[in-house]
């Protein structure tokens, strides 16, 4: 994983084999029930997880209003790697700028998130890396938002053990 040093990298640990926390990364049902920041929910318009299987969801913010994604899967190890581009857009998927779609100037309008898995003994090492500054991650909340989601991710993990 080449990384730019003002990169976002997340490290975090799960409670749950390797292969249960890849499958909630890569499940639609999975998916909707903790991929989006505290308060907030996502719907996917459509999802097809496969290499060059695309996406597009939308956020449901109360605050902000709906944020439109759209994104390609560019790469799928089972259970090792998940790699996918996101590119903010409108309701019809056509891309848009990040000032379009209310984002800072600094937010890049496309972005590539790489997923690594490892098994820990019973735990998962999740390391996540996106081409965005971390540094504008912070600012916006996007940093703060994937604790909430990793959290609200486990909590669902130790149901499904």
């Amino acid at each position: 994983m080449k990384t730019n040093k003002e990169d976002l990298l997340i490290t975090h640990l799960f409670d749950a084999p390797r292969q249960l926390v890849f499958e909630a990364w890569t499940d639609p049902e999975h998916l909707q029930h903790w991929y989006a920041p505290d308060g907030c929910t996502i719907t996917f318009k459509l999802i097809d997880v496969k290499v060059g299987g695309r996406f597009h969801s939308v956020i449901h913010d109360p605050v902000h209003g709906a944020c439109w994604i759209t994104g390609m899967y560019q790469e799928i190890k089972a259970p090792e790697k998940l790699v996918f581009t996101m590119e903010l857009s409108n309701e019809q998927g056509i891309p848009v700028s990040a000032t379009e779609a209310g984002k800072s100037t600094d937010w890049p309008p496309a972005i590539v998130t790489t997923v690594i898995f490892e098994q820990v003994g019973e735990q998962t090492k999740l390391t996540l890396h996106q081409t965005v500054a971390e540094a504008e991650a912070r600012k916006t909340g996007a940093y703060q938002s994937w604790f909430s989601m990793f959290d609200r991710l486990n909590a669902l993990l130790l149901v499904n053990k």
